[in-house]
């Protein structure tokens, strides 16, 4: 034990880990190579750190769930490679339903925000401060969730979408779009983002299309569907198309 932070002797940490004064790491835990445990930060039992993360003042990773269910049960937090988490983000370890938590690479997770048990959350995706996640959610890569966004527990949203802060959801999110209003809607596909990361204006017009069909023809969810499994099959239709068919919440109002 260093006289400025506690760390378990059976705490297993790699090369380069810089733990700032105050902080507690305790047994059962893995750090990677090349990471920060900021002051004040607390990694449970079952915390799994991936290499070049940085944990900021007073975050909380690995704590057991805030789950009724939970018996105590072992599961655990893996968390990827080169990972910002912020300070007083709380990342709950998962329940006996899945296991885990998890949480991919190239993360920015803002302060405050607090992911609880049994969420995947792919690469690449910001969640701005106070984004609030309940149980047992899945995010897609390169996913932005504005600030003070809540959302339901079992909703899934789709790769390279956006929510607008303060964004209250209760309904799926399929790839691609923009989320805004209230209650939560369609507010056209995330153009912006998609031409940052390099899709091609024809792909873009593409996504568009579909989305028209999806949600802004009227129809029902089931029927646009079909016409989305009408057209000539690429890689968008093909993703959109699955999307919707295991999107078990419904999904988020169309355009109005």
């Amino acid at each position: 034990m260093n006289e400025l932070y506690y760390l378990h002797p059976d705490a297993k940490l790699g090369s380069n880990v810089k733990i700032e004064p105050f902080a507690v790491i305790h047994e059962d835990v893995i750090i990677g190579d090349n990471c920060t445990i900021g002051s004040g930060a607390v990694l449970f039992p079952g915390a799994r750190i991936g290499d070049n993360c940085k944990i900021f003042p007073g975050a909380s990773i690995a704590a057991i769930p805030q789950d009724l269910k939970f018996e105590g049960e072992y599961t655990t937090v893996e968390i990827g490679n080169n990972n910002v988490i912020r300070e007083y983000a709380t990342i709950n370890r998962g329940t006996a339903a899945s296991g885990k938590t998890v949480i991919g690479d190239n993360n920015l997770i803002m302060a405050y925000s607090h992911v609880a048990h049994d969420c995947v959350i792919g690469n690449n995706c910001v969640l701005a401060n106070n984004t609030t996640l309940a149980g047992h959610i899945e995010i897609g890569d390169f996913v932005i969730t504005g600030g003070m966004s809540a959302i339901h527990q079992f909703v899934h949203i789709g790769q390279h979408a956006i929510l607008a802060g303060g964004t209250l959801l209760d309904k799926d999110v399929p790839p691609y779009v923009k989320v805004g209003k209230m209650p939560a809607s369609y507010c056209g596909i995330n153009s912006v983002g998609l031409h940052r990361r390099g899709f091609s204006q024809e792909d873009i017009n593409e996504i568009q299309d579909i989305y028209r069909t999806i949600f802004q023809k009227g129809l029902l969810y089931s029927v646009a569907l079909e016409e989305v499994k009408a057209r000539k099959q690429n890689i968008y239709t093909n993703i959109i198309a699955t999307f919707m068919e295991r999107a078990d919440r419904g999904l988020i109002k169309g355009y109005h």
